[in-house]
């Protein structure tokens, strides 16, 4: 048996039992950083640090007070709350407590949020402020189940007076107490989880219908822990930059990778802090969804160009070494295993570092290793765009059934364009119809309730149909082609992917934001085209349109007629039956408060198309359909 599959083999049944032995480990080492805004709320924040045995404190304090008020083994807390470090902290306390934690984005409306604390039955609701706890009161009455909410920030809300709410300063120091009278409890309730008992009960955002429960028990998340720490992709020395969803699966998981190795991770969700943020924290790495990835190259994209014919022709050059370079070295290195450029090219590439690249990575920190990239295809331009500019980014795969992270890339020997390699104990075939099957700890045991829709993913030999479809390369890399149900079928009979057109898109237009291709029984394909605010507002002030609202600009001729440009060298690209014959810009950008993208940022097609029937209606409009 290799080192390897010890490491995994013999692995405890809980992350609660890793985060014990962690502390134990490394008490003194800095476990987190978080930032404290300024008290007068303008200036830089202040960033704090916790250590292991710190937060372990306050974790088991949690874990009791939850205890404390009759929480029991298995029985569901929720936790509706931004990236921060109390949703950590409150995570591994529900775990330390033997109960399961019930994920909630806080962007989730009122209606879904009572749907998931009612289908749960979650018992209590750590709520982060004073908008997610009216939620909760709203419903109040729909939720019998629901005998506490704690407040993590009371600041501007009502508590009432009857006990219902309590905030999570008031947790701790009843679970304090408790500790004080059974100063074993918390040892004892993590002793007694078995690795089959319930975790987490994450609901997938979906990007169809009412979400569904996703059961992921305590194994899943130590069979990731040690999987993660398996790849050597990060190290104890390695700062950790996490600002993703923690509702979401893929934040989720990086916290327990992080437990088994024992890196910093710095924590903070503020989306609109990261570029702010990356200079201070100077990550060593990060994960992130395609869509930053897409921003800083349409926002460096778009700067170049303002700033002249003679500093955009500079970035288009560079652009296209680091693509070149990229992909010279990532073959030199498949080949050979030495990362290796022809000396032309390798020149050519230090001067567009000295240019370009070198400004690209102090952006990021100036420390950073590698990116982990999921949740959605990166489109493969992007990637090597970055890869040749010294971001080197990992691309990943999983789903919320397979506990997030199923495959990645191995490091040096990353493949832009693939997934990478599956997980040390994941098992991987291609399917018949050329649906990628998955198979091992780390696939759910099923939907919350709903034993009819588990039992159409899950065989009863393990086997989770993901709905994507893939090809493996001779050497285990998989490449993912598409959503089994997002193919689009001609009427000529041609089927197309719609995300490598998008992807193809977003890696030649600097202005896109998001763009969704139609032609499902259709004579010709269509494009509903949503542009970024910052980017088109730099460029309607260099183009005559400053001072108009977005939607004024997107119906500007001239607006249309340069987004058109990019749609022809789209095309140039395509095969016939791909091409892009219409398009229509959208009045505003796309975004999960009209459930149009999840929180994670993938599309919601139906819900896009059912917006926007009349602009995909006028584009066919007078069409011979054959």
């Amino acid at each position: 048996m290799s080192d390897t599959q010890t490491l995994i083999e013999n692995r405890p049944p809980s992350v609660a039992g890793l985060f014990l032995e962690r502390v134990a480990a490394t008490p003194d080492a800095e476990a987190y950083r978080y930032p404290v805004p300024p008290a007068s709320g303008e200036g830089p924040d202040d960033w704090k640090s916790l250590t292991w045995a710190q937060a372990a404190e306050r974790v088991h304090a949690i874990a009791a007070g939850l205890i404390e008020l009759g929480v029991r083994p298995e029985e569901r807390v929720a936790l509706a709350s931004a990236t921060r470090l109390e949703w950590i902290l409150c995570d591994l306390g529900i775990m330390c407590a033997g109960a399961a934690t019930t994920t909630v984005y806080p962007q989730t409306n009122e209606e879904e949020s009572a749907y998931i604390l009612s289908d749960s039955e979650s018992r209590v609701l750590v709520a982060e402020d004073a908008a997610q706890l009216a939620k909760a009161r709203a419903r109040r009455a729909e939720l019998p189940d629901l005998t506490h909410v704690v407040l993590i920030d009371p600041a501007g809300a009502d508590t009432g007076d009857d006990g219902w709410v309590l905030t999570l300063d008031e947790l701790e120091r009843r679970g304090a107490a408790r500790l004080e009278r059974e100063p074993g409890l918390i040892k004892e309730r993590v002793g007694a989880l078995t690795k089959e008992q319930l975790a987490t009960l994450i609901y997938t955002s979906g990007t169809t219908g009412r979400p569904k429960g996703v059961r992921l028990p305590h194994d899943c998340w130590s069979y990731m822990a040690k999987a993660i720490a398996a790849t050597g992709l990060c190290t104890g020395e390695d700062v950790q930059y996490l600002w993703l969803p923690l509702a979401h699966v893929f934040g989720k998981v990086l916290t327990s990778g992080q437990i088994e190795v024992g890196h910093v991770t710095a924590v903070d969700g503020r989306v609109d802090k990261i570029i702010e943020n990356l200079p201070v924290v100077r990550p060593t790495y990060m994960a992130a969804v395609p869509r930053i990835f897409e921003k800083v190259y349409n926002g460096v994209a778009a700067k170049a160009r303002a700033g002249g014919a003679a500093k955009y022709k500079i970035f288009q050059w560079a652009a296209g070494v680091a693509r070149e370079y990229a992909k010279a070295t990532q073959d030199s290195f498949r080949r050979t295993g030495v990362a290796k450029a022809p000396l032309g090219l390798a020149a050519k590439h230090r001067a567009a570092d000295a240019l370009v690249y070198a400004k690209i990575r102090e952006a990021f920190g100036g420390r950073l290793r590698a990116c982990v990239s999921g949740s959605a295809a990166l489109a493969p331009e992007i990637g090597y765009f970055f890869a040749g500019a010294g971001v080197h980014i990992l691309e990943g795969y999983g789903l919320t059934e397979s506990s997030a992270a199923s495959f990645v890339n191995p490091g040096e020997a990353y493949r832009t364009g693939t997934v990478g390699k599956p997980l040390p104990g994941t098992e991987v075939r291609i399917a018949d119809d050329g649906e990628i099957l998955l198979r091992g700890p780390g696939i759910m045991e099923g939907y919350h309730k709903l034993p009819e829709q588990t039992a159409e993913v899950l065989e009863a030999d393990g086997w989770l149909h993901t709905g994507d479809i893939g090809e493996l390369s001779p050497d285990g890399y998989l490449r993912i082609t598409d959503r089994k149900k997002d193919l689009i079928k001609t009427s000529g009979g041609k089927y197309i992917a719609p995300a490598e057109v998008e992807g193809r898109f977003k890696a030649v237009c600097p202005y896109v934001s998001n763009i969704l291709v139609h032609g499902a029984d259709r004579n010709y394909c269509t494009a509903l085209i949503a542009l970024d605010e910052i980017s088109l507002r730099e460029w309607a002030r260099d183009n005559g349109l400053e001072g108009r609202t977005y939607a004024e600009t997107v119906a500007a001729p001239a607006t249309v007629e340069m987004i058109g440009g990019y749609v022809e060298q789209l095309n140039e690209g395509l095969q016939r039956w791909q091409t892009i014959k219409k398009f229509r810009l959208l009045p505003r950008d796309l975004d999960v408060e009209h459930g149009e993208i999840t929180p994670s940022l993938k599309l919601k097609r139906p819900v896009v198309e059912r917006q926007y029937k009349h602009l995909i209606d006028e584009m066919y409009a007078g069409a011979r359909e054959s």
